[in-house]
């Protein structure tokens, strides 16, 4: 009998990050609160730049932005989102979005497999990706249950599971 396997990705929707960005400018446009604060929140170039008049207003642009972001269901974790900067009147929040799994992170994802896991499962990095194998499709179940509960500062994705 075959092995059965599936992958471990770090994958973003960009269309639902986009559509995320879109609801909370307009709800940032609309809101009583970000009058007169020149709040704005768009994309720079792969990058997202979150803008307003003060350190407080521009957390709330980026706490509207996340709240978006889990509606649509999309992790935190695959936001990297830096602190409020000064920039002459206005303060600026860049984010950035994390895709791919880096390869410190793949080893100790790696190493708790093969220390808690079943037995009969083997996990390979294949560049920014995890592949993990085993015999039993229950097995590979109690291995996605792992990797679920595992802590661990990246979003992760299982996919081609056969």
């Amino acid at each position: 009998m075959a092995d059965s396997s599936f992958d471990v990705v770090s994958k973003v929707d960009h269309q639902e990050v986009d559509n995320a960005l879109n609801q909370a400018a307009k709800e940032i446009s609309q809101r009583y609160d970000f009058k007169g604060v020149d709040a704005s929140i768009e994309w720079s170039g792969e990058a997202i730049l979150m803008k307003a008049n003060s350190d407080e207003r521009v957390k709330a642009v980026l706490d509207v932005f996340q709240s978006k972001l889990v509606k649509r269901g999309i992790s935190l974790k695959a936001i990297d989102a830096g602190e409020p900067q000064a920039s002459g009147k206005e303060f600026r929040i860049g984010a950035s979005l994390k895709e791919g799994i880096a390869q410190d992170v793949a080893k100790k994802l790696t190493k708790l497999i093969r220390d808690e896991g079943p037995k009969s499962v083997k996990a390979q990095i294949q560049g920014d990706e995890l592949r993990v194998s085993s015999k039993s499709r229950d097995d590979l179940q109690a291995a996605i249950a792992l990797l679920k509960g595992a802590d661990v500062d990246t979003a992760l994705q299982f996919v081609n599971y056969r």
